[in-house]
């Protein structure tokens, strides 16, 4: 039966997956470039913070746009205009010999993301083969963190050691991306019954409000620490560490997003409330050998910091992501989730704004120093929380199985 294999290897459930994961590669490609944007264009900490805020702002406002656009029109509908605008994004960069090139780019790559993040987790979900929530979630955040991962991994490594410094990076993610292309337009289904769409501000229906607030805590601290170090770790191992080596860059902020999505695949069983609780325990003690780095000035406990991040990082988004779906109605799954990550993205952003703002003005040991203290203390409010809506839900069990 030599015509039924591309179908069993190219199901609609693995197409979405690898579009999503050539996407997010593609959302961190530009990560180990930051310190070589900042020395040919003259950036300093604040620009690169707002180079980087850019795209994650405007995701939001994309999110709200696109959001709910899936829900009525269809995944494979919105899949394949996020596709493009990623490869025009990618032409952008390639290109770039000025710096508004690199914020034009940011802005398209962000309208990409935005259409994504609202209809990738939904696709998988609607098209897992045993029609199961919870992995198609767990596969969903992990594919979020992987292909996020494989963009700073694969850029580090071409910016430092091939040819075409500031070109071959995207020029590999085009062609990734047009094969995305080519298998989404032949293997998703089209949406036979569309609805009417008009765009909408973030809403979550009033029965759901407040387990998507408990969710949004852990996905709040998890993704505020992902953004330090997607957008100033390479930065702060070149000004503070002294390490200018772009592959090593690339694999420090790639161990941190490969952490996390190892942790989200091996725990994927683990109830959602007990994986956000461990993983901001993890946070918390990554964010505590953060602060040793910036004492000691050494490579060693960044490392250490980096791992527990990730897995911290790993947990809590996860187990959010996984209530999340689990607890948005059908008709709206697109829609919640994408509100859901309108927080993920103010998360990524702001914090990562104030650091870059603290560091133009004190230097960024200092700033990332302050960063890490009131995560530090965000992470606690956020236990507290947890634990106290465990033990109303009489589930005070999940706790000692996220502790041990």
């Amino acid at each position: 039966m030599p015509s039924d294999r591309p179908d069993r290897h190219w199901s609609p459930f693995v197409v979405a997956t690898y579009a999503l994961i050539v996407l997010l590669l593609g959302s961190n490609v530009t990560t180990p470039f930051y310190p070589l944007y900042a020395r040919i264009f003259g950036l300093s900490p604040l620009g690169i913070t707002l180079l980087f805020a850019t795209y994650t702002l405007l995701v939001v406002p994309a999110l709200l746009l696109l959001g709910p656009l899936s829900d009525a029109r269809g995944r494979r509908e919105v899949l394949i205009p996020a596709i493009v605008l990623a490869i025009v994004a990618a032409v952008f960069f390639a290109i770039a010999n000025a710096i508004v090139w690199l914020f034009a780019a940011q802005a398209v790559q962000a309208f990409a993301l935005g259409a994504l993040q609202g209809t990738a987790a939904p696709t998988l979900v609607e098209n897992d083969p045993d029609g199961d929530i919870r992995r198609a979630s767990a596969i969903a955040s992990a594919g979020t963190t992987g292909g996020a991962a494989l963009g700073p991994l694969l850029a580090g490594f071409l910016v430092q050691y091939a040819p075409l410094q500031r070109r071959l990076s995207f020029i590999v993610e085009i062609a990734l991306l047009l094969i995305a292309l080519v298998l989404v337009r032949a293997r998703l289904p089209r949406r036979e019954h569309r609805s009417s769409w008009r765009p909408r501000r973030p809403s979550v229906p009033a029965p759901i409000r407040r387990a998507f607030a408990i969710a949004s805590v852990s996905a709040f601290v998890a993704w505020a620490v992902t953004g330090l170090f997607v957008a100033l770790i390479p930065s702060f191992m070149a000004d503070v560490l002294h390490n200018h080596d772009f592959a090593v860059a690339g694999c420090v902020v790639a161990l941190m997003l490969g952490s996390s999505a190892v942790v989200q695949i091996a725990v994927r069983r683990l109830p959602s409330l007990a994986a956000q609780i461990a993983g901001l325990v993890a946070m918390l003690a990554g964010v505590v050998f953060l602060f040793v780095a910036t004492v000691t000035s050494s490579l060693a406990p960044l490392l250490i910091a980096t791992v527990l991040s990730g897995a911290g990082q790993g947990g809590a988004f996860m187990g959010a992501l996984g209530d999340v779906n689990t607890i948005a109605p059908p008709d709206r799954k697109g829609d919640v989730v994408a509100t859901f990550y309108v927080v993920i993205y103010l998360a990524t952003a702001l914090p990562v704004i104030g650091v870059g703002v603290l560091a133009n003005s004190m230097g960024l040991l200092d700033a990332v120093r302050i960063f890490t203290i009131v995560i530090a203390a965000i992470c606690l409010a956020g236990l507290v929380a947890l634990t106290a809506e465990a033990r109303r839900s009489g589930r005070v069990e999940l706790v000692a199985s996220a502790a041990s």
